[in-house]
């Protein structure tokens, strides 16, 4: 089964162009026989760096006009706002799992999440999840998710489960992924470099599983002039913002494919998800060699409304 990993730039905070551009996209990797794509954390439409660049006490001003613009670009589901993706996926019979700056429109109509989403390849989505926890200075753009994303749900390509960027260092968090039969483990960041490689490599041995890390591509001279404080943000105009690093991992942790550094493109690789359950009959960490006796997790699923109802 061919898969594709997305190292292309969005069209920075414009959702509708960074819309256009995933379905062009969609369709170049279906094109080259793709039957799964993974797009990075918050592709769409773009990973907010100016939070790493801004202090924030002293930025908040630069920080609101930077989130009006995220907001106004941002995805309601309860709006329909994946529909152009999920058309995709079933014009092309592709699995999408897709990271995106999501607005509560259901509930404030103002909180951002940082989400990912697992479309399957008749349109519908099957998972939704919400970054649990937000990493240091992305506290100010996004909110807390809850649990009711941390599934791993069949698919047309088979089981697959998605955890964002700092949530891989969460040992609970992968164990949930673990615990419920996860062939394909996807990890859309914004993280790169050797300690992040490593993380994907572990992974992949630690879960018998394979592993997708998939983060953006990012020059300064993709980003928009027109963004506010632009210079302020981005004084070095040929700047690697961040050099992407996609990659593959088989279960048990060898390479498949990547890492793609410092270019853009579609990382391509045949992979077969049956090999996930094949490899843990040496080491399956939710399996015969878990000890349930000594320890135990309890993974709360419910979704945690602010408030409810009853009239």
């Amino acid at each position: 089964m061919k898969t594709a990993v997305v190292q292309e730039p969005p069209v920075y905070l414009d959702l509708a162009a960074s819309m256009e551009r995933a379905v062009g996209l969609i369709e170049k990797a279906a094109a080259e026989g793709a039957k799964l794509i993974v797009f990075p954390e918050a592709w769409f439409p773009g990973y907010p760096t100016f939070v790493w660049r801004l202090p924030p006490g002293a930025g908040m001003g630069k920080t609101d006009e930077l989130f009006a613009r995220m907001q106004a670009n941002a995805i309601d589901l309860s709006r329909g706002g994946m529909i152009p993706l999920q058309e995709a996926a079933r014009e092309n019979e592709m699995v999408i799992v897709a990271g995106y700056h999501e607005l509560d429109g259901a509930v404030s109509g103002s909180t951002l999440y940082n989400s990912c989403v697992i479309i399957d390849a008749d349109g519908q989505i099957a998972n939704n999840h919400r970054k649990l926890m937000p990493t240091n200075p992305e506290r100010m753009v996004w909110g807390f998710g809850d649990g009711s994303g941390l599934k791993v749900v069949e698919t047309a390509v088979g089981r697959i489960g998605a955890l964002i960027c700092w949530e891989n260092y969460m040992p609970l968090a992968r164990f949930a992924m673990y615990a419920q039969d996860i062939d394909i483990y996807v990890a859309p960041t914004w993280d790169s470099g050797d300690t992040w490689l490593a993380t994907m490599q572990h992974i992949a041995r630690e879960g018998g599983c394979w592993v997708i890390g998939c983060a953006t591509a990012l020059e300064v001279s993709d980003i928009p002039t027109d963004i506010p404080h632009y210079d302020e943000l981005f004084p070095n105009k040929d700047e690697w913002v961040n050099p992407g690093d996609a990659v593959i991992y088989k279960p048990f942790g060898g390479v498949m494919a990547g890492p793609m550094h410092q270019e853009k493109g579609l990382l391509l690789a045949e992979i077969d998800p049956s090999e996930a359950r094949a490899s843990r009959r040496k080491f399956d960490v939710a399996g015969h060699y878990a000890r349930p006796d000594v320890f135990s997790l309890t993974v709360n699923r419910a979704v945690q409304p602010p408030a409810t109802f009853s009239d």
